[in-house]
């Protein structure tokens, strides 16, 4: 039995890991002033009629802090790119010179700032809901493997563990989440 329940204390610690990553990965995607290559990892450009993530048909740079450079790796899906980078719900407005494609990166208003700390604060939510249903998931094992015949002492004894993890894993998501706030309000 104590196999098993070290055997679910991994798997908890895993998922909660997936779930700070992911949660990591969704802040990146939340612009802060800055231009940044990852900023159009959502874009899909329609490419020989099938929808293709955008860095599959071009390379992504950011020259400098304000501008994005996009250089396709063929010429012919540069009106493909304009426009799948406009009808995206990133509000940029790319420029193409033949070659290449230019994104500048307007600054963000005081307004835009709040509205992007309150995505960021539904990010945490949901990255601290993941963690909280592995918990819930993982303590029902727990009661479960009670019922096959665990002694109760270990049990309380991994919930506790699986707590304690709960608790460190939401300090991490709230470590990424004052990170993210103090980016976006710096001007």
């Amino acid at each position: 039995m104590e196999e098993e329940i070290q055997m679910y204390l991994a798997e908890a610690k895993e998922l909660m890991d997936k779930a700070v990553q992911h949660t990591n990965n969704e802040l990146n995607k939340i612009r802060a002033g800055k231009a940044m290559p990852n900023m159009l990892d959502s874009i899909q450009v329609d490419y020989y009629g099938a929808p293709t993530p955008l860095n599959q048909v071009a390379s992504v740079t950011a020259p400098d802090a304000r501008t994005l450079m996009i250089r396709p790796f063929e010429k012919s899906v540069i009106a493909g790119i304009e426009k799948a980078i406009r009808d995206s719900d990133l509000g940029l407005n790319p420029q193409n010179d033949g070659e290449n494609v230019r994104i500048n990166i307007p600054a963000l208003t005081e307004e835009r700032r709040k509205q992007l700390v309150k995505q960021v604060k539904q990010e945490i939510e949901s990255g601290k809901v993941s963690i909280r249903n592995v918990r819930k998931d993982t303590n029902n094992s727990l009661k479960d493997l009670q019922k096959e015949g665990a002694s109760e002492d270990e049990v309380k004894r991994a919930e506790e563990a699986v707590q304690k993890l709960t608790n460190d894993f939401t300090d991490k998501v709230d470590g990424l989440y004052e990170k993210k706030e103090a980016e976006l309000m710096t001007v």
